[in-house]
């Protein structure tokens, strides 16, 4: 691995609500800011098999192993933040599966990326 690429670990907690929601012990909002929707709670599903929670690494950079999730709209401009993320596949498998990502990934990251860089732990 590059020592040069940033990588961060998030936990994704699935209740008995059955609603994901990322462990940000640091944020300042409400938590239902932090519930995965729109895609990103199927995602999880996927990637955890049905487990919970689900540990990834993130990264802006690529990183050995990782899979991709691609901006394809950013709505930073248009309804106060996130924007929308394809994974197109997950460990060689097609997807295609497409995700809204709020405003919190802009927190995590300090930006919305292009591009991130993810692998379950």
């Amino acid at each position: 691995m590059n020592p040069q690429i940033e990588l961060q670990t998030y936990k994704f907690i699935k209740e008995n609500t059955e609603k994901w929601y990322i462990d940000l012990p640091n944020w300042e909002g409400t938590k239902a800011e932090l519930e995965m929707v729109e895609g990103a709670d199927t995602m999880l599903d996927y990637v955890g098999k049905g487990t919970s929670p689900v540990e990834l690494i993130l990264a802006e950079q690529p990183f050995d192993g990782c899979n991709i999730l691609k901006l394809i709209h950013d709505y930073s401009k248009e309804i106060g933040g996130g924007g929308i993320y394809l994974l197109a596949d997950y460990e060689g498998e097609a997807l295609n599966q497409e995700m809204w990502l709020c405003e919190v990934t802009e927190w995590v990251f300090e930006k919305l990326p292009p591009f991130i860089y993810f692998k379950k732990i």
